[in-house]
């Protein structure tokens, strides 16, 4: 080889090599941006995992017992967790040391708007300490709805002074 065209080559290579040497810095950089963007993806899948562990949670189910005898099937939901109901009967719950289901209110909610029901659930059960919101859905129409209520309320009065008779105490 001629030197002018050893020379010619060998410049050629050295750019080359510089630009090979600035596309490495480019590629370096697009890794750190796929690596932040590959954890924040993966956040982002946890964090949607939680939702939907703590949405299967929220199906979960309890029965409560009327005075008449009959047993009612509510979904369970944690206070701060519950969707926007329509008009629904609820028994507001706070679980004791031991995991027990303690009742501290009984009731129906019957506004139209199911934002104002949820705001209403979530306003009791903050002032009663509640952790859980139980949900019965099934009572077709506002007189049911009633007779529900009142069926739940009158058995757990039942249930808590034979709890009490029985010399347990909470």
């Amino acid at each position: 080889m001629k030197p002018s065209v050893a020379r010619k080559n060998n410049s050629v290579e050295q750019n080359a090599s510089r630009e090979a040497a600035k596309g490495s810095s480019v590629m370096v950089a697009r890794i750190i941006e796929l690596a932040v963007y590959r954890a924040q993806r993966t956040l982002a899948q946890e964090a949607m995992a939680e939702r939907t562990a703590r949405a299967n949670e929220s199906t979960r189910f309890h029965f409560w017992t009327g005075a008449s005898g009959k047993r009612y099937v509510h979904t369970v939901y944690d206070l701060l967790d519950c969707p926007p109901m329509p008009a629904v009967n609820y028994v507001l719950v706070r679980r004791n040391a031991s995991g027990r289901a303690v009742a501290l209110s009984i009731g129906r909610v019957s506004h139209g708007a199911p934002s104002l029901n949820l705001a209403e659930l979530r306003q009791r059960g903050a002032e009663l300490g509640a952790d859980e919101v139980h949900v019965h859905m099934l009572a077709d129409n506002a007189k049911l709805g009633k007779l529900v209520e009142f069926d739940l309320r009158t058995g757990q009065v039942e249930a808590e002074i034979a709890h009490i008779a029985g010399g347990r105490t909470h």
